[in-house]
């Protein structure tokens, strides 16, 4: 079982699939990481040996914020924002969405189920 950055990574995969399970990881940063490793593209993640993986896992090790650090990095920002009181900031402390989406109509995922107003 191939365990890298803290994620066990689908066994049946192809290695530059399988590398995108990991948060931070998508698929132009798993070629990236494939190249700069020297290993096949189309290997499947079951046919890795300890020694891929650990070369795999040094390589993101030294030169990708991933996982753990990444998602503090993520929540920090945004605690910046908000504390700055910048537009965005507000946005996410309100819970509506932050990039210039309409609100009136869509946005549930932000705003959550509806509220039924002035029902008598």
């Amino acid at each position: 079982m191939a365990r890298i950055a803290g994620v066990d990574l689908p066994q049946k995969k192809r290695m530059e699939y399988a590398l995108t399970y990991i948060f931070g990881i998508g698929l132009h940063t798993s070629r990236k990481i494939l190249d700069a490793t020297g290993i096949d593209y189309n290997m499947r993640v079951h046919e890795l040996t300890d020694a891929d993986a650990a070369i795999i896992r040094n390589e993101i090790q030294n030169s990708f914020m991933v996982e753990g650090d990444l998602r503090k990095k993520v929540r920090e920002d945004i605690k910046a924002l908000m504390d700055l009181g910048s537009y965005r900031g507000l946005r996410h402390r309100k819970g509506l969405p932050v990039r210039g989406q309409k609100t009136k109509t869509n946005a549930r995922t932000r705003k959550g189920k509806r509220k039924t107003v002035g029902s008598a």
